[in-house]
């Protein structure tokens, strides 16, 4: 099974693809990185790049679940209405593509990769390359991010996804 991680954004959306094996225990990580848009492109225009880019990276691995970072709280009115344009973007995306949607507040995320729901982002980032075995640091942050949206997925709702029984 493969799972798509999103930490949603227009200038800078993170996304994250994550295989994992049968029990959900054993997983990789295959590719992360960030789809970028210039600010001097329209909205309209960003948001084309972000579900063309996200096309082609769902064509080459086919995931089956989408997990993305809700909107909670945004201390900037200014950023909200971009960040959830891009979000609609991904969510329309993914169900036209059939994928099985999961979405999770950063406090959720925090809480399962890390186990304190107000984990700092060094330590979300150190989380991660532990947990995935990773010898090299992740960049940038949006990337670490999707990364572990991928694994706060596998923790929470892998087991109710495939429907291992306990």
């Amino acid at each position: 099974m493969k799972i798509l991680g999103i930490d949603p954004g227009t200038a800078r959306l993170g996304y994250a693809v994550v295989e994992s094996y049968p029990d959900g225990n054993l997983y990789e990580l295959l590719q992360c990185g960030i789809v970028e848009t210039s600010k001097f492109q329209s909205e309209p225009s960003r948001l084309h790049e972000i579900r063309t880019d996200l096309l082609s990276i769902i064509a080459q691995f086919e995931p089956d679940v989408l997990a993305i970072e809700e909107l909670f709280f945004f201390k900037n009115l200014k950023t909200v209405i971009p960040v959830a344009q891009a979000r609609g973007v991904v969510l329309e995306l993914a169900e036209a593509k059939s994928m099985k949607i999961y979405e999770y507040t950063p406090l959720q995320i925090k809480q399962v990769v890390t186990g304190n729901g107000n984990a700092s982002k060094s330590e979300v980032e150190h989380f991660v390359m532990n947990d995935l075995k990773l010898d090299h640091k992740i960049q940038p942050d949006d990337a670490v991010d999707a990364v572990a949206i991928a694994l706060c997925f596998l923790r929470s709702d892998y087991q109710k996804f495939v429907k291992i029984p306990n």
